[in-house]
């Protein structure tokens, strides 16, 4: 489908995909459980959760990603997320940080 593109984010589950959908200059990255929480998994890359079936993996894919979206500056939506579920990862000591986007309703 034009505008979205599938990417490979092994790690939580065998076969576990992500995608990055596009509008012009404009991308999300929407990664689905890449990170669980972000409050725990953005700031601590290293950790490692029982609930993903290969941790190493999903810590590689993890740094991997976010090692991206610093780089590209890509906004990223996440499943667990708090509100509003979207924001940019930027590089904070050995971890990251998740900088939510400005909410801004259209009324």
């Amino acid at each position: 489908m034009p505008g979205l593109l599938a990417v490979e984010t092994p790690g939580h589950t065998p076969g576990h995909t992500s995608y990055v959908l596009s509008s012009g200059s404009d991308k999300v990255f929407i990664q689905s459980d890449v990170t669980n929480h972000p409050a725990l998994f953005v700031v601590n890359p290293g950790w490692r959760a029982f609930f993903d079936q290969d941790a190493a993996q999903a810590e590689t894919t993890r740094r991997k990603v976010y090692d991206m979206l610093v780089a590209e500056k890509m906004k990223v939506q996440g499943f667990h997320y708090p509100f509003p579920g979207i924001g940019n990862v930027v590089k904070d000591g050995a971890g990251y940080r998740l900088v939510p986007a400005q909410w801004n309703p259209v009324i």
